[in-house]
Parts: C-alpha cells; structure tokens; sequence
C-alpha cells in the first residue's frame, strides 16, 4: 500500500514561501492577500481558518478584494474560511492572482465574484488524507473521504452549474484549469485585464510537486489535452526530412 500526505509535503516544500496581510483599509474598500497554504494550526506556517476570521470579522469596508496565490490546503479549514467569507456582509471579490489550488479553489469560489489573472490556475481533486489502523478504521476513513467529496461536489457544481457527474471526474482527474477554461467552465467570471492585474503582488513560485499532475510553467490544457507546438514543429521537421529522402 502506497502512503502518503500531499499537505505535509505541500508544507514542508514551502516553508517560509507565504504572505497573509490586510491592507489599503477604509470604509469603501479592503485588500486581504491570501498568498499562504490554508491550514487548521499556523503554528507550522501557512493561514489559519483562526487568524483569517480574525482580520476578516474586523473589516468594515463595502467591498473586500481577496487577493489568492494558495498552492492548497486542508479543506475543514477552507470550509470554515470559505463561510466566513459568504457570510460578510461586503461584497467580496476573489482575485486569482497564480493559483488557487485544492482547498484555494474552495475558498475563491465562495467569493461574490471571481476574477482569474490571465496566467492564473484552478485546480480541483479528491480530498485525502492518512491513516492507520485495522479494516474497520480504513473503511471508516474512506466513507468520511466520500462525504467530503460529495460535499464538494455538490458545491462546486452549485458554483458552476456544471453537472455533478462532470465535476466528480474532474475531480477525480486532479484537473488544473487555465483561465480561459475558468471562465468556459464558470470557475471565474471573469479574466483579469492588464489594469486588474497590475494590483496583483509578485507571483510566488510554488513548488507543486506533492500534486501529481501540476503544470509546468507552460501547462498542457487539462481539459483539451492540446499537443506542444514545439513538439509538432520537430515532428514536422522530421517528416520533411524522410520525404527529401524518399523523392532523392
């Protein structure tokens, strides 16, 4: 049996790498960077359902622009954040600054509005975790799994008014979605135009390597499954290069 926890490497991988500030403070308007892995104890670093309720519940602007570079994150803690976030009385606007990975995709899309950069990313999965014991307690873990996913499932569909069965394979193919594919699958409302983004602080590089199918810094579509036009461009060469052959 293969074991292992994406969160603690995820964690361990980016240690130190996090922002989480509020700024720009007024009665009209309020800025959160929400640029950290979302966790349940920011003893070990990263954000805190706590500490994200905390400056959240103390802002009393119209409108608050939630700035999210998250490579992911435990998904209680997100769910807990994600309702406080629904339940704020300003008008929140979720702005996909890189990626909203795992748990940050759950938390962006309970904003009233989501806006992706332009080179921004949304990822979606099955929740998991460790465990240990005998037959009883890994079947017991493996139903809790089921409920969260169904929970997610039905939330993100709600979201996206996307098909249910649609997102569960999505989910189950760890799917990374681009902007464009975002916005045509309605993960985000918008793209971000040049004047949006220039709000936007310094892209954080991530190491993704505890997901098994993060993108590259030129990512294959996740839905499309698009071929490398590098890859096309040799292969056209190759091609040539028999035919000059064949016809000498």
């Amino acid at each position: 049996m293969k074991i292992k926890s994406p969160l603690n490497k995820l964690l361990a991988d980016n240690r130190g790498k996090g922002l989480f500030r509020v700024d720009n403070v007024s009665q009209d308007e309020a800025t959160v960077w929400l640029y950290d892995m979302i966790v349940s104890d920011s003893f070990f670093e990263g954000i805190s359902a706590i500490d994200f309720a905390k400056q959240m519940t103390a802002i009393d602007a119209k409108t608050i622009h939630l700035r999210i570079d998250s490579p992911g994150g435990e998904i209680f803690a997100a769910q807990a954040m994600a309702q406080i976030i629904r339940e704020h009385a300003a008008h929140t606007i979720a702005h996909i600054d890189g990626h909203a990975a795992s748990a940050a995709s759950w938390v962006a899309l309970a904003a009233d509005e989501v806006v992706i950069s332009p080179g921004g990313m949304i990822m979606i999965h099955n929740s998991q975790t460790m465990s240990y014991g005998d037959a009883r307690d890994l079947k017991d873990t493996a139903a809790l799994l089921e409920k969260v996913d169904g929970i997610l499932i039905a939330t993100y569909a709600e979201a996206t008014g996307q098909d249910t069965q649609q997102i569960a394979d999505w989910m189950d193919a760890e799917t990374w979605f681009s902007a464009e594919e975002a916005l045509q699958y309605r993960f985000a409302d918008r793209i971000a135009k040049p004047a949006d983004t220039a709000a936007s602080g310094k892209a954080i590089d991530w190491n993704l390597t505890a997901w098994a199918k993060a993108p590259s810094k030129l990512p294959k579509s996740p839905v499309n499954d698009r071929k490398n036009p590098v890859d096309q461009l040799d292969h056209l060469r190759r091609r040539l290069r028999l035919a000059e052959k064949q016809t000498a």
